[in-house]
């Protein structure tokens, strides 16, 4: 009896972290009512500032204790390391690491030796500073063989690779417009991810970087224009994952702020795309409902009302504000589009009348 007294006892106890973790996690599986209602409305820089007052002063994390974090933020089912740069999306990874077995480290000789914690904003960006050090918004783990290739070179898109890891990542000579330098080209599923991520930094430290260097990439926690229009591009072909959802769910339980572009992706494209994101619109915007959305072939828009094409000007475009043709029907105060001919991304219907402008996020599968 004894024995299982302390057995009980030894379970219970290390049951309490679980059970927490899972309290947490369902405690913020939402975004809070509210949280948004700040930058409700505006546009280009007003609205990155707004979004900076709600999402700063979040809860400071020690730089040690973010590997305790990971089990929670990045983890597969079975405790496996959710690695960017060695996962292989619906595919067998060429290795993975669990949590718990010892095999996180700061030495390595090849790919698959340990994982640590990579700084996707290399940290010498903003000369190991914090809290930017150690906010686990820009933090994740990763192969440490893969992460010191990588070292601070820029993100960009390779076309002849001087290097090329094992499930794919890239480092050679960037083929995007603006930049020929060295840079580290990650697997087109993660593209996204890590543009939100550089987003959430240029938010979160907008103001606050007067200190940080300028980069190939960045100038201090702004984006310099060939790496703007290369992120904004990703995050319209890579859309939100039900991965970053879960991240961004789990860091609000842990840091107490959010990462605005996971909750709106449509954010981006306000703030620095063309044409909404050169100023505020001075005329009645009009949200609309779309259903259904992600869509694949077709979804149908909801107009307010008995409603009217006539003298408005219509545009389906990308976030980086390039336009696209969709074909359409209106019945009623219904729009239906045909989007087969759209790639997979987040795409801006527009129609802009002499004082209305009517809204809807796309999102094509």
């Amino acid at each position: 009896m004894v024995r299982k007294a302390l057995f009980a006892r030894s379970l219970a106890g290390r049951m309490l972290p679980v059970l927490f973790l899972l309290f947490v996690s369902r405690a913020f599986a939402q975004i809070p009512p509210g949280y948004y209602d700040p930058a409700t409305g505006k546009t280009g820089v007003a609205l990155q500032s707004a979004l900076h007052g709600i999402i700063k002063g979040h809860t400071v994390i020690s730089y040690s204790g973010i590997p305790g974090y990971f089990p929670t933020t990045d983890a597969k089912p079975g405790s496996v390391v959710w690695d960017m740069y060695s996962d292989v999306p619906g595919g067998t990874p060429p290795y993975i690491y669990h949590y718990n077995m010892g095999q996180e480290c700061g030495n390595y000789n090849g790919e698959g030796d340990c994982y640590n914690r990579e700084h996707s904003w290399p940290k010498s960006w903003f000369n190991d500073a914090s809290p930017m050090y150690s906010d686990m918004f820009h933090i994740y783990p990763t192969d440490g063989y893969v992460n010191g290739k990588r070292n601070n070179y820029p993100y960009g898109t390779v076309s002849s690779a001087s290097w090329t890891s094992q499930n794919g990542c890239k480092l050679g000579s960037c083929t995007w417009p603006g930049y020929s330098g060295t840079v580290f080209e990650p697997l087109d599923e993660y593209k996204g991810d890590f543009a939100r991520t550089y987003f959430y930094m240029s938010t979160r430290y907008y103001t606050e970087d007067a200190s940080w260097n300028v980069t190939d990439m960045t100038n201090k926690s702004q984006l310099k224009p060939w790496a703007l229009q290369m992120m904004l591009h990703w995050c319209s072909v890579d859309p939100v994952s039900t991965k970053e959802v879960n991240r961004n769910n789990a860091m609000y339980g842990i840091q107490h702020n959010r990462n605005p572009f996971i909750d709106h992706p449509e954010y981006a494209y306000l703030i620095w795309g063309n044409p909404v994101g050169e100023g505020e619109i001075k005329t009645v915007n009009h949200l609309l409902s779309v259903y259904p959305n992600p869509a694949k072939d077709h979804c149908s828009v909801i107009f307010p009302g008995e409603f009217s094409t006539e003298g408005k000007a219509m545009n389906v475009m990308s976030v980086t504000g390039e336009k696209v043709k969709a074909a359409y029907s209106m019945e009623g105060n219904v729009m239906h589009l045909d989007i087969r001919s759209l790639p997979k991304g987040i795409f801006f219907l527009m129609l802009t009348g002499e004082s209305d402008v009517y809204r809807a996020k796309i999102i094509k599968e």
